[in-house]
């Protein structure tokens, strides 16, 4: 009896079905050419979309921004009260258990190695730069988003390319379990920054109704900047120093006096008596 292989009665039903020259040597050889060469391909494509790093913006192509992609990485440094750099970290293999990719920590590993994010929506106050001298709580936003983004894990919207070369993005911080963190909306709520409302202003998916809400509510708060005195928006700083005029500097007296505790009320009730 003769041995039957496995699957032996699909292909005598293929053959039934199909031409004949469909099992020529010559037909199976382009067909099987024609697959290898889509599959390069569409290899390619993936390796180029889900796992070829973005170094610098210089590499951030128009047609990349055109998609405003969202892209994952780890913030290196921080440039400002509303900007840091982003080092690239696609694909798998950057974390553990499976961490057989690193990101770089030297200055010389990551010189043009990582993309200048400015944050969308949203206007810190100016450090001192350029021999001007810093804005009201610029120290203080600043090392607010020192301590909430350096070394961590970022998923960013791609939005434009700014006149400095910057991306403009949308961050949010990443949580394994939890949703990520909107940081345009977290610096609002801590009173770090304000609404950006400048040309080419991005408010994301929240809207630029939401983000001003946002803003009223640190301002009535006292959060941040809103508890200076004389609070200066950075945009009026901006305008000062261009037109050449002295900014606003912070002082020890420019800042409320902290509301008094209950002894010192107290004190002063009792010596409002005698």
């Amino acid at each position: 009896m003769a041995r039957r292989y496995p699957y032996a009665s699909v292909i005598d039903d293929a053959k039934k079905q199909l031409p004949e020259w469909a099992f020529e040597p010559a037909f199976i050889a382009g067909a099987s050419a024609v697959l290898a060469v889509a599959g390069t391909l569409g290899a390619a494509r993936g390796y180029r979309r889900w796992f070829k790093r973005i170094p610098n913006a210089d590499s951030v192509t128009g047609s990349i921004i055109e998609k405003q992609p969202f892209i994952k990485g780890v913030v290196t440094r921080v440039g400002d009260g509303d900007g840091f750099r982003l080092y690239h970290t696609p694909g798998p293999f950057w974390r553990w258990p499976l961490k057989f990719r690193r990101v770089p920590t030297g200055v010389k590993d990551l010189k043009n190695q990582t993309l200048s994010i400015r944050i969308a929506g949203v206007d810190a106050p100016e450090m001192a730069h350029f021999g001007n001298p810093a804005q009201p709580h610029a120290k203080e936003s600043f090392d607010w988003l020192v301590k909430e983004v350096t070394g961590k894990v970022v998923r960013c919207q791609l939005l434009r390319k700014d006149q400095y070369n910057r991306i403009v993005g949308l961050p949010y911080i990443h949580r394994t379990i939890l949703p990520d963190k909107p940081l345009p909306l977290m610096m609002l709520k801590e009173g770090m920054a304000v609404v950006y409302t400048q040309g080419g202003s991005e408010y994301g998916p929240w809207g630029l109704e939401k983000m001003q809400r946002l803003e009223d509510e640190a301002k009535r708060a006292k959060r941040g900047m809103w508890a200076s005195r004389n609070v200066q928006l950075p945009s009026d700083y901006k305008k000062r120093v261009k037109e050449g005029e002295t900014p606003i500097v912070e002082t020890k007296s420019s800042k409320k006096s902290a509301e008094p505790g209950f002894f010192e009320k107290l004190g002063r009730w009792l010596g409002s008596k005698t």
